[in-house]
């Protein structure tokens, strides 16, 4: 009996991380629109429901019924499995997401993860990067010169910012002792990792951006020379696929950045239950991901590699460097 209802309590988890994900692009897509509308000074949606509220509603029902088209000479087989692909990924990695330590229901602890892995960062570095299959696998199959480019542009565009990405954390896990993202979180109960790793923390959040495709960094779409990039033949549910994909690491980054370096759901001063500060601090990282849209302007491609590989692979290095030398100064007697 036991058993059933732990199978059923991680049913129920997964279930509701899933809808959680996909119905998120609706709150999401209005407050982006609205953000950018106060940031240059108007209104944003305000015809369908109060203030727009509705708005999304309607996008979500044009996308599903709208007409289904693939190139003739595409790869109709890539083309179908490309926006899967791109989806997936963001939504397995939230397995090992914790947000939380446990909530007691009815007498009974429930913890706020599906899986404590001992792994969990190495885990999420190595499934996200299988999201890239489903943009190069978008571009290529859909046989336009734009996508094609812009899927170019993604593979390099990651390749370029994972790697600086994952050295930002190694000063993090070198602090934790551990890879376990619940560890991590605990070891910030008396200061945060940014305290001790703001380089660590300016050089994962800048590849972050990157990561999710959002500008200044959003060259494998950008509208004026590629049209829409890689998904620039794609349309309906299959298009709608591919911007949910880009909200879920939107959300997975914000929530690594809080977990990482901003103490998780620990506090400070105000005495707020922990899992109303952990959606808090996402919720602010969020906003910044959509401030900075209508901010910053977009960087050139050589720009874009030269940061990564100029600046945020030597800062991350140093980084590394630094913590080591100065945690063997303190451990000496």
């Amino acid at each position: 009996m036991e058993l059933i209802v732990a199978l059923g309590l991680i049913v129920f988890k997964v279930a509701f991380l899933i809808a959680l994900l996909l119905l998120l692009p609706l709150p999401l897509t209005w407050l982006e629109r609205k953000i950018a509308g106060h940031i240059q000074q108007r209104m944003g949606p305000m015809r369908v429901g109060w203030h727009g509220l509705l708005q999304p509603v309607a996008d979500g029902i044009k996308l599903l019924t709208k007409e289904d088209h693939i190139p003739a000479e595409a790869d109709r087989f890539l083309f179908k499995l490309a926006p899967i692909l791109a989806l997936a990924p963001p939504f397995v990695v939230f397995v090992a997401i914790p947000f939380g330590e446990s909530i007691s229901v009815l007498g009974a602890e429930i913890t706020l993860y599906v899986s404590n892995m001992n792994v969990a960062l190495l885990f999420v570095f190595a499934v996200i990067g299988i999201e890239v299959y489903g943009v190069i696998f978008g571009g290529w199959a859909a046989n336009s010169k734009y996508a094609v480019l812009g899927s170019l542009r993604t593979c390099a565009q990651m390749i370029s910012y994972e790697i600086p990405m994952g050295f930002a954390v190694i000063g993090v896990v070198m602090l934790a002792q551990s890879m376990s993202l619940l560890d991590i979180v605990r070891a910030q109960t008396d200061v945060w990792n940014i305290v001790y790793q703001p380089v660590g923390f300016f050089v994962f959040f800048v590849a972050g951006l990157a990561e999710a495709q959002r500008i200044p960094f959003d060259l494998s779409e950008a509208e004026g020379d590629l049209g829409a990039g890689f998904h620039t033949e794609y349309s309906g549910i299959r298009f709608a696929f591919f911007m949910v994909s880009e909200y879920a690491i939107v959300l997975l980054v914000s929530v690594l950045v809080v977990i990482l370096f901003f103490g998780g759901w620990n506090g400070i001063l105000i005495p707020l239950p922990p899992l109303l500060w952990f959606v808090l601090k996402v919720a602010f990282f969020v906003y910044v991901f959509i401030w900075f849209r209508f901010t910053f302007p977009r960087y050139r491609y050589d720009q874009l590699m030269a940061i990564g590989w100029k600046v945020l692979l030597p800062l991350s290095m140093a980084n590394i460097i630094i913590t080591g030398v100065l945690l063997g100064a303190m451990a000496a007697p």
